[in-house]
Formats: structure tokens, sequence, C-alpha cells
């Protein structure tokens, strides 16, 4: 068969010769490195020498090369995988290209990743389901910052079987002792990460050397091409040999004679006649039936789509783990976890996500960020936050436990991602390292009086006033006479001052992002507490994050907390400019001040919204009064 015949074929099993592709075992890999090292040139050559090109992708690459091509070469192998217009005219691969490709012995997913830095959160999706990784060095440039970045994701992300190509040998004389000094500089960095399988392998990928066929230019490398390498790594200590894991997806139930358990297993094998436990609850049951498709079968492994059902009825929800009886997951609600951050916005310690592990979806908050680390001296770097690409380990506190395995046991049940609660945006991507002992220490302490019970003595609904606006919207002088009002009503109240909590609890906070995250979560659970106490809080902060005031609303039972927008226009507010701040700010002598320099996220749905500066104080002090009568938390008088 002739290479473009061969690339006509749209059966796998043709490409792969005798075998049937349907019997041949799968590797993932992925191909990274520095920019300019080579990786879509490498992965279209290899995909050209493995006769697995259609005639009409090759075309279009023969004419795209004579537009775009940065080789020189009438076929650029490059532009077979780089599919973005945008990455054909900078010659660089933004996104990360999946292709197929199959041989006698083995099929093949490969996902060629992105080099610049600011992609590295795409290398990571790539990454993620990989087996093996193939990591890029120039030849004339060796180990670089983002070679040892790289390498520090694919370990994280616990990718046990790595080859360094040295890529463009032909561009240093196929000179070996350059090799050998690469090879050497790599595993000496590898070793401080505790990486110990590296296969080293010399190449040309524009030229075709060592990766399908041995190069002749350099008979002194004994070792394998670099597909020999990918078609015999033994990548048969996976999934299957882990214990059961199954994410419970959906409850199927047709009728009410049927109830079944829909998940792709994520790890092991489950057969019928299995006893199993149901996580976090931790009933067990025995398995008396498997469905994969429409097929009953007696057992399934890793990867399969299935329906199970139990001997019993045990009570199981979607994002519970259906887990082997004899080797469960773990259970907490506090956990430790190294972090590779994806977001232009920054990591902030307090802020709430969203954590999704599996098919288990929770709250969770950064409560410790311990270091960041140094991808280039692997030093572990004091950190308040982490910015876009950078690499962390952080504690996170969950509003309630999940099931998990450390990601070293588990890839599949040991990893998370961070999502952004206001956007849906993906901000980070997680791999669980081990539960905190110190959720194991702390218990709730069941208290004998309720909220209800305390605000009943004191004749009043305790809830929580939030009042929000901009510096000089007067929400700490309406707030004064909305307290000073319901006091000459008997209530029982407290108000919290953003200036006056500075002067105490907060005092260790300035105002950069991360410390305002930081001052509006205390003050939340302080207000919490208080509104246990069956006081009416009034609490008065700028509060400028929405993300915060969520979190704050989210500290009380529905119908306890009232959000108050004093919005107020910021041409008054800073005719106002009660404390002289304004004129600062516009001297460039305070950073971070909220308006200006920083930014105001108003509320979209607040409970009260006072267009501030309309009328007197005192008639907003009316408006607020009156809503609260008409929400049934106050008495008219």
């Amino acid at each position: 068969m002739s290479q473009r015949d061969a690339g006509n074929s749209n059966d796998p099993a043709a490409i792969a010769g005798t075998a049937s592709a349907d019997t041949l075992p799968m590797l993932r890999f992925l191909t990274c490195g520095s920019v300019d090292d080579g990786k879509s040139t490498l992965i279209g050559r290899l995909l050209y020498d493995c006769h697995t090109i259609f005639e009409d992708t090759l075309l279009a690459a023969e004419r795209d090369s004579m537009m775009y091509g940065t080789t020189g070469e009438p076929l650029d192998f490059a532009l077979l995988l780089d599919g973005l217009q945008a990455e054909r005219e900078q010659g660089i691969t933004i996104d990360v290209a999946y292709r197929y490709f199959a041989t006698p012995r083995r099929k093949f997913i490969v996902a060629d990743t992105p080099g610049h830095e600011q992609y590295t959160r795409n290398m990571v999706t790539g990454a993620s389901t990989s087996d093996a990784a193939v990591l890029l060095v120039d030849a004339r440039k060796g180990v670089l910052i983002q070679t040892r970045r790289h390498t520090c994701i694919v370990h994280l992300l616990g990718i046990k079987n790595i080859v360094l190509a040295v890529n463009k040998m032909d561009a240093v004389g196929y000179d070996e002792s350059t090799f050998k000094a690469i090879d050497h500089d790599y595993r000496a960095f590898a070793a401080l990460l505790g990486i110990a399988n590296v296969t080293t392998i010399p190449v040309s990928a524009l030229r075709g050397e060592n990766l399908a066929k041995r190069a002749v230019a350099m008979s002194w490398y004994e070792g394998p091409t670099l597909l020999e390498y990918l078609e015999s790594v033994d990548v048969t200590s996976g999934r299957e040999r882990e214990p059961l894991r199954l994410p419970v997806q959906w409850v199927c139930r047709p009728n009410s004679d049927f109830r079944g358990y829909a998940g792709t297993i994520a790890s092991g094998t489950v057969s019928v006649g299995d006893q199993i436990a149901s996580l976090p609850a931790g009933m067990t049951a025995t398995i008396t039936r498997i469905l994969n498709g429409d097929e009953d079968c007696t057992s399934a492994q890793a990867g399969d789509a299935v329906v199970v059902t139990l001997d019993h009825e045990i009570d199981i929800s979607r994002g519970d783990v259906l887990c082997a009886a004899t080797a469960r997951s773990e259970i907490s609600d506090q956990i430790s976890a190294n972090v590779v951050w994806m977001s232009k916005h920054h990591m902030l310690k307090g802020r709430p996500y969203i954590l999704r592990c599996g098919t288990q979806s929770v709250l969770a908050q950064i409560s410790d960020i311990k270091y960041k680390l140094n991808v280039e001296s692997l030093e572990h770097v004091a950190a308040r936050d982490l910015s876009c690409n950078e690499i962390g380990s952080c504690n996170i506190s969950l509003n309630k436990p999940i099931t998990f395995d450390s990601y070293e046991d588990n890839r599949s049940t040991g990893a998370f991602v961070l999502i952004d609660r206001t956007t849906n945006e993906t901000v980070g991507a997680g791999m669980i390292m081990f539960a905190l002992r110190r959720a194991q220490n702390i218990h709730w302490q069941a208290l004998n009086i309720s909220r209800e019970q305390r605000a009943e003595l004191k004749g009043q609904h305790a809830c929580c006033l939030w009042f929000t606006g901009l510096s000089g919207s007067g929400k700490s002088t309406i707030a004064n006479l909305i307290e000073k009002r319901l006091f000459a009503q008997g209530r029982h109240t407290y108000i919290l001052d953003g200036d006056n909590v500075r002067h105490g609890l907060n005092r260790d906070l300035g105002f950069t992002e991360a410390d305002r995250v930081e001052n509006i979560r205390r003050v939340a659970e302080v207000s919490r507490l208080m509104v246990d106490a069956g006081l009416i809080t009034i609490v008065s902060f700028i509060s400028p994050f929405r993300a915060e005031r969520q979190f704050a609303r989210e500290r009380f039972p529905d119908g306890n907390f009232l959000e108050i927008f004093i919005d107020t226009p910021l041409d008054l507010c800073e005719q106002r400019d009660p404390k002289g701040l304004y004129k600062k700010a516009r001297a460039g002598q305070l950073a971070n001040f909220t308006g200006i320099n920083s930014p105001y996220e108003a509320p979209e749905n607040p409970e009260i919204h006072i267009a501030g500066g309309s009328v007197s104080a005192e008639e907003h002090v009316e408006e607020i009064i009156n809503a609260l009568v008409k929400r049934g938390f106050l008495h008219a008088h």
C-alpha cells in the first residue's frame, strides 16, 4: 500500500496492519516543551512516517506550507496539526491538538500542547489524561525554564513515563557530546523531583530521524526510536488494577420496578456479586446486575459506562461514589492539594470557588496558601496568592465532605477543578495530596438553644442587614441612623462598621485584593455568630466584590440576610469625600482605592436598592424601615 493509498483508508485496522484496531492496546501521550522546540513538527512527521495522513489533509498542508511554512521545505509537518488560523500565521501552537493514529502494535491518542508560558493551562488539559509524556528540548538551547515548568506539571499530574526528545540534532551536527550534556542536565533536574523513569532519545523531527526509523548519522545512539518506545512502554499498571471507584452520575428509574446507578467506572473492575460501599454515607450492598449499554454483562472495568443495580435499596444520589467495600476512598471537608492556576485573575485566599471532583460539586475556599513552586529552582516560595500558570500548595476548606483518593493513588478520583462562581470559568486544576488531620479533630458541637429561641426572647427577628456601597455613599450614616431607630424601638442590635473593625479584628489587613477578601470573610463569620445570638446585626462595609458578598449571604439561612445597596453616583461620593481619600487616590497617593484604581462590583439583585443622594439620609432611613416592615422583619409602629 502506498503512503497516499494508506492515507486514504478510513479503516484504522487497515492503517494498523492485520490486527483489528478494537483489539489493540491504547496509549495516550502528550508532547510538550518550550516554544519552537518542534513539537508539532515531530508529531506531524511521525503521523506521516506511519502512513496515517489522509490525502486531502496532505494536499492542504502542502498548499499551506507555501503560505505559512517556517522550515523552507515543500511540506511543513507542523501544519498537519496546527489547525487554527492564528497558529498557522504565527507558526506556534495555541490550543491542544489531539490526533489518533495506529501501528500494528498499538493505538495512540497524542495531545500536541502549546509551549508558550501563557498557554501552560492548555498543556495541563492535555496532560490530565495522558499515560506518557514526550518532552522536547532544542539541542541548540538545552533545558529551559519552560522545560522545567512542563516537567513539574507532568510530575504533579502523575505521568510516570517520560521521554526527553532532544530535537534538532541535525542543527548541531549530530554531536554526541551535546546530547549527553543535555541528558545529564535534565536527569539532574528530574532527580530533584523524584523522577527516575526517563528515556532520552536524540531526534531530528524535520528529517524524521530516530522517530519511526533509525538515524544513520547518529549510529552512536543504541536506544529505541521514539516509535519503538511508544509501542513498547508498559502502562498496564493502570486504572484496572486500582480499587473500584464508580462516581454516580445519575439515578436511573425508568419505572417503579427498576432502580439503577449510572456512571463511568473511574478505576478498578466490578462484577456481579461484588460487595460495594456507597460513600460518603458508608452503606453497603451487593451488585446484582451490570448493564453496559443495552447488554447485561457479568463484569466491567475502568472506562466502561455502566448502570448497576443492587440487592437492596440504599440512599444513593448523584455525586456519591461506589467503592470496593474492602478498599474505600477517604472522606473529608478539608484537604491539602497542589493547584495549577489558570485564570488571569489571581487565586485569593478566602475567596469562594466551586470545586468539582468527579461528579461531586461543592463550595470551596482556599484556607491557606502554603507556598508556590519556583519551577526553575524548585524552591518553595512564600505566597499570598497565585497568578496565571503558577503552581502552589494549598489547604482547601469545603462546605461539605467529599469522597476522594490521593492523586498519587488514583488520578481519576484525586483530581479536581476550581470554577469561578460568577463567570463559570475554570480557573484552576488541582491534585489532592491528603486530608487535613484537623478535619478529623474538629466536629460541630450541638447547642441546646437555637437562634430562633434567642431571637424570641428578645422579641425580634434576628437578621443581618448588609450595607454596601462606595466610600462616601452614605452607608455608614444611614446604618447608624437605622440602628438608632431600632434601638429606640427596643430592638437588640449591633453595628459592624468597616473602619471600626479594622482597628481591632482586622488591623493586620491592608487593602490588596487578597486582604479585602479576607476582611469580608472574617466579618461575615462574626456577623453570623451575632445573628445566632438573636441580634439584628448591621454591617456597613464597602465589600466591593460580588463573590465575597455571596459568601457572606451563604453564612445565613434563607431570609436572614438582606443586602442593602446604597447606590450613590461616584461623582457625588467624590464631592463629599469626607476623609479626603478620593483626592489622594486621584493624586496617585492611595493604591487600590475602590472606584478609582480598584473595581466595585455593584449588586445585581439586592433586597433593598437605595438611590443614594436623591433625598436626605433620614428619608432613606424611612425607605429602609418601610421595606423591613413590608418583608416582615419589623412590625409597623
